[in-house]
């Protein structure tokens, strides 16, 4: 009787410990006791369309994308969408940004023709487990 009741004592008294937001990167759907262990990241996609395109070939050629200071992709400014591309959609430029254990982080970002122009520039406020669609317009 004394192991039965040791081993109900046991099972009951097991907690898994781990991440238990489920917009963290490393959530743990088995955990039941939060650990401080959540690590998260937030995605955008920056475009533009048609018109853009056309009137901006007027002066350029490729557009560079630069996130806190750093380039994250670059396209041909005849490159256009013609409704905002899905996080990730192929030839879309798309930031992923490392938040960390926070669920949201602000960030700026700069495009910039190929003569090194400042086009367009502004924030970003990234949020966990969330695509932002950032359109660039005239």
């Amino acid at each position: 009787m004394f192991v039965g009741i040791l081993l109900t004592v046991s099972i009951v008294g097991c907690k898994t410990e781990g991440c238990t937001d489920p917009d963290a990167v490393n959530w743990n759907p088995d955990a039941d006791t939060f650990d401080g262990s959540c690590q998260f990241e937030g995605r955008a996609v920056l475009w533009y369309g048609e018109e853009v395109s056309n009137t901006k070939q007027e002066w350029a050629t490729s557009y560079s994308f630069y996130v806190d200071g750093a380039i994250v992709g670059s396209q041909a400014v005849t490159m256009f969408w013609t409704g905002a591309p899905d996080c990730g959609q192929a030839s879309s430029i798309t930031i992923t940004k490392d938040l960390g254990n926070n669920n949201s982080m602000q960030s700026t970002y700069e495009v910039r023709d190929d003569q090194g122009y400042v086009v367009w520039s502004g924030s970003i406020n990234f949020q966990a487990n969330t695509c932002i669609a950032i359109e660039l317009t005239l």
